[in-house]
């Protein structure tokens, strides 16, 4: 008896590495955005500039680069069917131009823009510990979603890396005793489940979109709905009274998006949803990580936290399917 990889599986493990590589991004990008935000006078301000700046960005690249332009090879929609004729949260559309327009539709207007705005809202109406525990739940909604529309089978193993990656994100936050007295967190936990939702759906398109595509209309279609946003509220003037300093922590987070969104596309379009979502927790032990070395004390129970993540994410990639051959 030997072990051996199947093809869906060595077209996972590239999918792993940039999983693992957009973590590293993400955790870099939390500790750069605890500065940033405070250099704007508004979250939604702020939200909105850096956006603004990765879609830029974005933009550019997929100019520049023809491979970004290209569908990843082997993409499947992880459901048995193509996602030219299914509707991204199931069912089937009249045509495939329907569906991938419904599908990119959501991506910008709601993974882009509603969940962002929702997102800074809630945060700023509550403390920042249980709103990051309350984001960092997206891994069990993106297990329940592609389970339900993706059929992702949830294994034993995926059930364990989930609760080490949950546990150890409430360690970390110091636990949830806080979470009913925070009145923001209906609003984080809102944006969390759309953005679920984002990730499916995402998953579901890259069966015939290219990753790259999909990043732009997320970021392009999204700062459009923020700066609307910043319209109806009356703060969008504000957008052009940005000093040198400021600018320059926009454009360090709106560079660090762009990354993120495209690796996280790039991983999606070659491994699972909830595998890619499970590795990508791990970005809070570099946000850790880059804490201490900035001289920022952690909680006692931090340490075992980070540990359960780890654990977490070293499941996933230990785990991932893989056939045992006569």
């Amino acid at each position: 008896m030997r072990r051996d990889v199947t093809k869906d599986g060595d077209r996972r493990a590239p999918g792993l590495l940039l999983a693992g590589a957009t973590a590293l991004v993400s955790g870099v990008s939390v500790f750069v955005n605890g500065y940033g935000v405070r250099a704007l006078p508004d979250a939604a301000l702020y939200t909105t500039a850096k956006n603004a700046v990765a879609a830029v960005i974005l933009a550019l690249a997929v100019v520049a680069f023809p491979s970004l332009r290209r569908r990843a090879p082997g993409t499947s929609d992880g459901g048995g069917g193509c996602a030219a004729d299914r509707l991204p949260w199931g069912g089937r559309a009249t045509s495939g131009g329907l569906a991938r327009a419904l599908g990119l539709a959501y991506v910008a207007a709601v993974g882009g823009g509603v969940a962002f705005v929702l997102f800074f809202i809630g945060l700023a109406r509550s403390a920042a510990e249980p709103a990051a525990f309350v984001h960092d739940t997206l891994v069990i909604w993106v297990g329940v979603v592609a389970w339900g529309t993706l059929r992702e089978r949830l294994s034993t193993w995926n059930l364990v890396a989930i609760a080490a990656l949950v546990a150890g994100q409430v360690l970390v936050a110091g636990g949830v005793g806080g979470l009913a007295g925070a009145g923001g967190l209906g609003l984080v936990l809102a944006a969390t489940l759309l953005w679920a939702v984002e990730v499916v759906v995402a998953k579901r398109l890259l069966a015939t979109v290219a990753p790259g595509a999909i990043a732009l209309v997320r970021m392009g279609g999204g700062s459009a709905l923020l700066v609307c946003y910043l319209a109806l509220d009356n703060k969008l003037a504000a957008l052009s009274s940005i000093d040198a300093r400021q600018l320059s922590w926009v454009l360090a987070t709106g560079a660090l998006l762009a990354v993120y969104v495209a690796t996280w596309l790039a991983a999606l379009a070659r491994a699972r949803a909830v595998d890619v979502t499970s590795v990508l927790a791990a970005s809070v032990v570099v946000t850790a990580a880059l804490q201490a070395l900035a001289g920022r004390s952690g909680l006692p129970s931090e340490p075992a936290g980070l540990a359960l993540v780890l654990l977490g994410a070293a499941t996933v990639w230990w785990r991932w399917p893989r056939r045992v051959l006569a």
